[in-house]
């Protein structure tokens, strides 16, 4: 069972993240810490979603950033290979936010055509073949579960990095951690029902 751990206060932060570029995160996000001028060596890469209403507040330098639907990383697995090898990045930092548009892509089907048709001037048939080919591939489900499951994926590829799921809400702009031990989040209830504690 998922949790989610809001990130408020320091002792917030889960004990495996302390002293890394994910600590750095969210205190620069969440906590609105001091940006250094610029950092000369990336620390971190984060994949996340293109999504317009996620905007990170990071010093620059600190981290290399991967936009893609749902933040879904399949297809990006050279350029992290690059930022792990190349620029020797210590942690990957993924994450997934709330109302994503790739949750239930799949659903979108009539939306998407007309728009394509309407808007971008797309031929009704082409625009309909090309969601029947493509969209699939990119429906995630939910947000949180496929982004535990990325970064596990991820994980596996690079098991001498820290790779993290995080959730952004856009709602309030905030990171959350998300981990499968209730009991690593001190003071939040241990859900007792299905789903995940928010």
């Amino acid at each position: 069972m998922l949790t989610l751990v809001p990130v408020d206060i320091a002792d917030d932060i889960l004990p495996r993240y302390r002293g890394t570029p994910v600590e750095r995160l969210l205190r620069y996000h969440n906590f609105g810490a001091p940006l250094p001028p610029g950092i000369g060596h990336a620390e971190l890469l984060i994949g996340m979603c293109m999504d317009h209403r996620e905007e990170l507040r990071l010093p620059g330098g600190f981290a290399y950033v991967l936009r893609a639907a749902g933040a879904n990383m399949s297809g990006s697995e050279f350029e992290i290979s690059y930022a792990v090898a190349i620029a020797r990045v210590g942690a990957i930092a993924l994450i997934a936010h709330t109302d994503c548009g790739m949750a239930h892509v799949t659903a979108k089907r009539d939306a998407f055509v007309r728009g394509l048709v309407e808007w971008g001037g797309c031929n009704e048939d082409e625009a309909s073949r090309h969601f029947a080919r493509r969209a699939a591939t990119y429906e995630i489900g939910d947000a949180t579960e496929f982004c535990v499951s990325e970064a596990a994926r991820i994980q596996r590829f690079y098991p001498n990095v820290m790779v993290v799921p995080l959730l952004y809400s856009v709602e309030d702009h905030r990171l959350r951690q998300i981990t499968d031990d209730a009991s690593a989040a001190p003071g939040l209830p241990r859900p007792t029902d299905a789903g995940v504690h928010r």
